[in-house]
């Protein structure tokens, strides 16, 4: 017994006491921060929406290019592979829209992918910076929009950048094949498996690992936190149209309300979870839309149902699924509706899977980012019922192990009082109020990518 002690208090201070490497990515990322910072500042006062990242791929490309990477991208509307140093190669199929891959050979040993994602939201930024973005363009429903990047992907795109820009500057410190990949349209979930479906993992270097993190206004800055295992949910978009009978609201015996078999239907969904998913498992099932009728006294002939559901487990998230068109055309029948009449239940195709983080992969990275930060500022998160496609990676090829974490962006002071006191937190994430603190951010942000990379080159 006594022995473990010594043992346990002998790996807590070696965490707590970064290396003399750390020491040095330390100062050599203090170093480069000005850069990554101007870096930072262009991506958020220059933000484009989902499959319109041209000038923010375009920027990715051409900082890596400058490393020496060897980067694929697509230029106008053909699709190019450019060498350092030669004009144009061949020809290439897209890499999921304006995605960039960027390669770069050093020797033998694993090859890790570094993934950031680039796209923006349709919201006006409110934040007061000096670079705050005035940018209007054509949203997904062809509508004039302001565009913000209140989701952190412009620190994302910096921090990657950053570390590519220690790895290409410390060759001798790792060997392997460095891919390093620009990813577009996140916020619609589309954007990872389009640049699977347009053949990442077969016409550039197959990952032995890939790694990505996420600025997170949930965090205070400063500090570095990640779950192991399913660290976010499956999200599954479903829409129920309800028919039933039109007639005055002074006589509702002559019709069938859809109103009232709605209602009916939103009871029901509840014990999709509390009574039919196993309470070690998670599930939510959330009403956000329902709309019916348009006058007080006309009891209409349809009404629709906006489904959110949120899952980990693929069977838990058929049942629930697979629930809701049950429960939907149990009520209908219920209320005495023919079958032509039963209702319209569709679930979108497109969803984004549960990510994932292999816990062998989160203890061996994780290890080293606290080793290089300082363990004081690493910590574990539960798990969230947020999505996020970064999920792909690991469900087109499940023998490729993949970890996400997160870099804290929130002002620790006004972080740590909320806690406190139990108010509310500052603004995050898809807020127009939104901005990390960037320097903490930033720094923290390259430096843990480039530990990380690191140790799983190590092999």
């Amino acid at each position: 017994m006594k022995t473990l002690f010594t043992s346990i208090f002998a790996i807590t201070a070696m965490l707590n006491a970064p290396s003399v490497m750390a020491n040095d990515l330390s100062d050599s990322v203090n170093a480069d921060y000005p850069y990554v910072l101007d870096l930072y500042k262009h991506f958020h006062a220059n933000p484009e929406l989902s499959f319109k990242e041209e000038q923010s791929a375009a920027r990715v490309a051409k900082e890596l290019k400058a490393l020496g990477f060897d980067v694929t991208e697509r230029v106008g509307d053909k699709w190019v592979k450019k060498k350092v140093k030669k004009e144009v190669g061949e020809v290439l199929p897209g890499v999921g829209g304006y995605g960039v891959v960027a390669v770069m050979k050093n020797g033998e040993g694993p090859t890790v992918m570094l993934r950031a994602d680039m796209d923006a939201l349709p919201l006006e930024e409110k934040t007061g910076l000096s670079f705050t973005s005035k940018v209007i363009a054509t949203d997904y429903y062809g509508k004039e929009a302001p565009v913000m990047h209140a989701c952190a992907h412009d620190s994302h795109m910096a921090i990657m950048i950053g570390a590519a820009r220690q790895l290409a500057e410390s060759k001798d410190k790792w060997s392997g094949t460095l891919v390093l990949v620009g990813q577009p349209a996140e916020e619609i979930g589309l954007g990872a498996l389009a640049m699977l479906e347009d053949g990442l993992m077969k016409k550039f270097p197959k990952p032995d690992y890939v790694l990505a993190t996420h600025t997170s206004g949930w965090d205070a800055a400063g500090m570095v936190t990640y779950t192991s295992g399913y660290a976010l949910a499956n999200v599954d978009s479903v829409d129920i149209k309800i028919k039933g009978v039109g007639a005055h609201g002074s006589a509702p015996h002559m019709g069938k309300d859809p109103i009232v078999i709605g209602a009916q239907i939103v009871n029901a969904l509840q014990t999709l979870v509390s009574r039919e998913t196993n309470p070690l498992e998670a599930g939510v099932v959330t009403v956000g839309s329902f709309r019916a009728g348009f006058k007080h006294n006309i009891i209409p002939d349809e009404a629709v149902l906006q489904i959110t559901v949120r899952s980990y487990d693929d069977t838990v998230r058929q049942n629930l699924l697979d629930g809701i068109k049950r429960i939907a055309k149990a009520q209908a029948q219920s209320a005495g509706l023919s079958d032509d009449l039963m209702p319209e239940v569709k679930i979108e195709s497109d969803y984004t899977p549960s990510t994932y983080n292999d816990p062998e992969m989160t203890e061996r990275v994780m290890g080293a980012i606290a080793e290089s930060i300082g363990q004081e500022n690493v910590g574990t998160r539960p798990p969230s019922m947020g999505g996020e496609d970064f999920s792909q990676f690991h469900r087109f090829d499940k023998d490729i192990p993949t970890l996400i974490f997160w870099t804290g962006g929130a002002d620790p002071k006004a972080f740590n009082a909320a806690v406190k006191n139990g108010t509310s937190l500052p603004p995050a994430n898809h807020s127009p109020f939104f901005a990390p603190v960037a320097e903490p951010a930033l720094k923290l942000g390259v430096q843990s990518m480039t530990a990380g990379a690191l140790e799983l080159f190590s092999e």
